[in-house]
């Protein structure tokens, strides 16, 4: 298992994951909208990253980040937006294994934390953010504006 920097010949792989973490949260993202963050994962003026796992030539997870400012302190924020792993592959820590890898590259960039979110009913998920993270305390609020 290897993880790495997603490249854009791994376009045709990740997609279908990326579809598949769509279904998982019944959500539709226009095609448009995957054309350019996948655009923006390879230009290097932008602060959003994706790292993919790839076993056998194939790839069979995907992490995305974000690096943002915060008021709170001088050194960047690292968001983890996304987490997958295709469902034969689960159970092996191939998403620890992807978290763990956004921490050193958030360490390397010297971002003070990396931060994400996930939905109440992820019990599976949170069973393992519980062991590599803490609770924020917060809860999210959000008005979509388009």
């Amino acid at each position: 298992m290897q993880i790495r920097p997603a490249v854009p010949e791994d376009f045709d792989q990740w997609l279908p994951l990326w579809q598949a973490y769509q279904r998982f949260y019944e959500a539709a993202i226009p095609e448009a909208v995957t054309r350019r963050t996948w655009e923006r994962f390879h230009d290097a003026a932008e602060p959003m990253h994706c790292a993919v796992a790839e076993e056998g030539g194939r790839l069979v997870g995907l992490v995305h980040f974000i690096y943002h400012r915060s008021c709170w302190t001088s050194a960047d924020y690292c968001y983890l937006q996304d987490l997958f792993v295709a469902g034969e592959q689960r159970g092996r820590g191939l998403g620890r294994t992807l978290i763990e890898h956004v921490y050193a590259e958030a360490a390397a960039a010297g971002a003070s934390r990396v931060h994400w979110l996930t939905q109440e009913t992820n019990h599976t998920a949170m069973q393992l953010y519980d062991r590599i993270a803490q609770k924020s305390g917060f809860v999210q609020y959000r008005k979509l504006l388009g």
